[in-house]
């Protein structure tokens, strides 16, 4: 099934049946089916509070995270849409700071599919559907929109004016959807990516951007200039950085000293001052300095540098083992990650491994090299995924296993050692459920 969605709620699994069968089972780019969709529904994404745009290769979500943290610590509610989620569907909906509720998720999916069943609109576009169906629905203060995948063409593009647009971190990424071919595109695949996420850019609303080469930021801006977008980019008109263990932040209304976030990654800092930079660009909501400054402590994103705490997991390894989970899956992930483990010592860190077949290993592997003192490669359980063989020398022992468990407990570490468990979302969330971590 698309995303691996799966319910233990009868009349959820039911519309996500339906939805299997509808769906081309894939990624499908273009708003042609998605604005057939919400207009049988009566336009819903027209009657949403006001809305934050995020788009980006790596960071989106965690600028998600800070948006609702801060939003939140206002005393204001938020819906939010993200994707994909880690264990329960439920999660890529939440209604004025909640999961949505199964039964109501039925209602929507099943709103949305009767009617849409001629269209055939992909799994994304269905659950986006549902999603705005549910945000018109719901009374809140905001309305917080992750791009599924690349800009322009995506679902949630689908929005005509948000308060804000923002665009985390950029890099390679979705290559088969974004980097193929295309009359009037640029031909760099940096470019191009550039280009494609600054399709979420609209007339009059604020496009808060982070530092790129020259010429992805030449791309943005020309996009942004030519449909009337206030382009704001990181380094002229905001800018934030990291100094005696504050992140300073400062843009034209002034400066503002925050805590550093508690999120793990020197790359949440990028991702917080990001959301501070999209709150501090808008006029429909009035966020104090007292929330963003909460809103580093409050931010949650389960799955990213995510530190495992006691459980049936970690029980499996010697005491005190240090066990962290990510779903980085690219050479922007796989960066993020050397950079948390640069003051680990040569061939300190167990890794298991499981990417999806359409995912370049060594984008993980590369920049983890000389930590490695073992890697074992395990399937993604539901999803085509790379074999041991697809994997490059790691310089370290590798071997294979048939699931995270025997993995675990063929690993022969001391006491205190640490274990990565890396390369996919899904993989991700199989390991907070296992461990009883689930989001909520």
């Amino acid at each position: 099934m698309a995303d691996g969605a799966r319910s233990d709620h009868p009349a959820v699994q039911k519309q996500l049946d339906r939805l299997e069968m509808l769906s081309p089972g894939r990624d499908v780019l273009g708003l042609e089916r998605i604005s057939e969709v919400l207009n049988r529904l009566g336009n819903p994404q027209d009657k949403v509070p006001p809305v934050f745009h995020v788009a980006g290769t790596n960071g989106k979500g965690s600028t998600c995270a800070f948006l609702r943290a801060a939003i939140e610590a206002e005393g204001l509610k938020a819906h939010v849409y993200t994707s994909p989620h880690l264990v329960r569907f439920n999660e890529r909906i939440r209604l004025a700071g909640k999961l949505v509720e199964d039964d109501y998720l039925a209602d929507l999916l099943a709103r949305v599919l009767d009617s849409s069943e001629d269209i055939n609109p992909s799994f994304f576009e269905a659950t986006t559907a549902a999603a705005f169906l549910a945000f018109s629905e719901i009374p809140a203060d905001a309305c917080i929109l992750e791009v599924g995948l690349g800009g322009r063409l995506d679902a949630t593009n689908i929005i005509r004016n948000p308060v804000a647009t923002g665009i985390a971190a950029l890099g390679i990424d979705h290559e088969a959807f974004l980097l193929s071919p295309e009359d009037g595109t640029p031909a760099d695949p940096m470019v191009r990516i550039a280009w494609e996420k600054a399709g979420i850019a609209k007339k009059n609303a604020p496009l808060l951007t982070q530092k790129y080469a020259a010429d992805m930021l030449h791309a943005v801006a020309d996009h942004a200039a030519n449909i009337g977008a206030h382009h704001c980019p990181r380094g002229e008109e905001w800018d934030a950085a990291i100094y005696e263990g504050q992140l300073h932040y400062r843009d034209a209304r002034g400066k503002l000293n925050l805590p550093l976030p508690a999120l793990v990654g020197a790359h949440q800092a990028d991702n917080a001052a990001l959301a501070v930079a999209m709150l501090r660009h808008q006029n429909a909501l009035c966020i104090s300095d007292a929330a963003l400054k909460a809103a580093m402590g409050w931010a949650q994103w389960p799955g990213r540098m995510h530190f495992l705490i006691a459980g049936p997991v970690t029980h499996l390894l010697p005491p005190d083992a240090e066990v962290w989970v990510d779903g980085g899956h690219n050479v922007s992930a796989g960066l993020a990650l050397a950079k948390h483990f640069a003051d680990y010592e040569a061939g300190s860190i167990d890794l298991l491994i499981g990417m999806l077949a359409n995912k370049d290993p060594a984008a993980i592997i590369a920049p983890l090299h000389e930590k490695l003192a073992s890697v074992t490669v395990i399937p993604v359980p539901g999803h085509e995924s790379h074999a041991l063989g697809d994997y490059p020398d790691a310089a370290a022992p590798m071997a294979k296993a048939d699931d995270m468990d025997s993995a675990l407990r063929s690993l022969k570490i001391a006491p205190g050692k640490t274990v990565l468990i890396a390369g996919s979302l899904y993989l991700a969330g199989d390991v907070l459920k296992a461990n009883e971590q689930v989001p909520d």
